[in-house]
């Protein structure tokens, strides 16, 4: 049985991703914020005076606090779309959402704390 999908292409799915991550961009401060950890990070990252592998590490892990801030933002507008009104389980959606931020923050200074100790220690 064949869907109703249209048919997309890699160009076309590749716009698509870049028109979310502006459209968080201009419309998340969480994420602006999420982005400059990341640049700083990077900074740091890339000019310590370890090998290439804890390198590559620490600028990987930069990564998924950004990815949780796209999940968590869309968690949020869904839940928007069907409800601006007080929900408990709207609430514990956008709730469950900022956890996976918060979470993931937290595995980012847990990955840098274990690379840098290896770096630096082992």
């Amino acid at each position: 049985m064949p869907l109703n999908k249209p048919r997309h292409t890699l160009l076309k799915n590749t716009r698509y991703a870049l028109n979310g991550l502006i459209e968080v961009t201009k419309n998340e401060k969480s994420f602006r914020l999420q982005i400059l950890l990341f640049v700083v990070g990077m900074v740091i990252a890339w000019t310590l005076p370890i090998d290439f592998l804890h390198h590559a590490i620490l600028a990987t892990s930069l990564f998924v606090p950004l990815i949780a801030e796209v999940i968590n933002s869309s968690i949020e507008r869904t839940v928007d779309l069907v409800t601006y009104e007080h929900n408990e389980l709207a609430k514990r959606a956008k709730d469950a959402g900022s956890a996976l931020v918060f979470l993931s923050l937290v595995m980012l200074a847990f990955i840098w704390g274990l690379t840098l100790y290896s770096a630096f220690y082992l």
